[in-house]
């Protein structure tokens, strides 16, 4: 079985969108390894979406927007905190949890997330606390002003935005001066990092992901995506759970769902040809599952948005 600590962390296809909103920019290429860099422009609102946990430590750098953003555990308690330009977020969440957000002010939400490899975290980590150090737990930090980070997050989206092809020396060297400051700023010294990861990383999720939303229409084979990650079926199936918080069946018929909701908000199609586009041949089996997890039939659901 192939080691999980890859030297990529994503792979060299376009990945599709993770979060509610438009994938903008994506760090792509050999200047890209070790370190995956996405930027999002969001919806005003969204009503509640699931984010999985994954390997890596994650940066969400509030770029513009003002937002009013809430989170809990998974059928937990909201908890609620304002996102404004310049905000940092940093979690490496064990677990999966939900999210929703509402924008404050009209002004576009653009976000920057970026995943720091494992690879290239434990090259740090060896090099700053010894050679026999495991990998550390950082600390979940919520909308911290922190000048160092708010520079070298403003040459990664610079080089990624504005320069092509990016410099493959300039973004692995703003890539390793990013660890050395979050293993130095925000290791939490209390808690000891597992020796085997319990979810997937990354840039295997963002594959998987990418494999399921090119499929809504036909469906998917769980062997073939564990096969896609070079994961047994069983194991694949047990990982994703733990990322996910859901099987990757229920999960896929989110992502069905959700591209169900993007169609009734955005164009004026039938509702029967928007459930055939996600993989419904029956109307009334397409309207009982969305209204089953929107809460809403999609009449309602496309009268309430427009």
């Amino acid at each position: 079985m192939p080691n999980d600590q890859t030297p990529r962390l994503t792979s060299a296809d376009a990945q599709r969108k993770y979060l509610p909103g438009d994938l903008i920019h994506l760090g792509d290429g050999p200047a890209w390894k070790d370190i995956l860099v996405e930027i999002y422009s969001r919806r005003l609102e969204e009503k509640c979406m699931l984010v999985p946990a994954v390997a890596e430590p994650q940066i969400v750098w509030q770029i513009s927007g003002n937002v009013m953003c809430e989170e809990r555990d998974l059928g937990g308690q909201w908890s609620s905190h304002q996102s404004k330009p310049g905000d940092v977020f940093l979690t490496a969440s064990p677990t999966p949890y939900e999210l929703r957000w509402k924008a404050v002010t009209r002004e576009p939400s653009v976000v920057m997330h970026v995943f720091i490899g494992l690879p290239l975290l434990a090259r740090v980590t060896q090099e700053l606390l010894g050679p026999d150090s495991d990998l550390p737990v950082l600390k979940e930090v919520h909308g911290v002003h922190d000048a160092m980070l708010n520079v070298l997050l403003e040459q990664l989206r610079t080089e990624l935005t504005e320069r092509s092809p990016a410099s493959e020396i300039f973004v692995q060297g703003v890539a390793q001066t990013l660890a050395v400051h979050l293993i130095r700023n925000y290791r939490d010294e209390s808690v000891t990092r597992p020796h085997h990861s319990n979810v997937l990383p990354a840039f295997r999720f963002r594959k998987v992901e990418e494999l399921m939303k090119g499929a809504l229409e036909e469906g998917f084979h769980v062997g073939a995506l564990a096969e896609a990650v070079g994961l047994s079926e069983g194991h694949f199936s047990r990982l994703f759970k733990r990322t996910a918080g859901v099987s990757p069946s229920k999960y896929f018929i989110g992502l069905r769902m959700t591209k169900a909701q993007q169609l009734l908000r955005e164009t004026k199609r039938s509702i029967i040809d928007i459930g055939l586009e996600v993989g419904y041949s029956s109307p009334s089996h397409f309207s009982q599952v969305f209204r089953k997890e929107v809460g809403q039939t999609p009449q309602d659901y496309r009268q309430v948005e427009h």
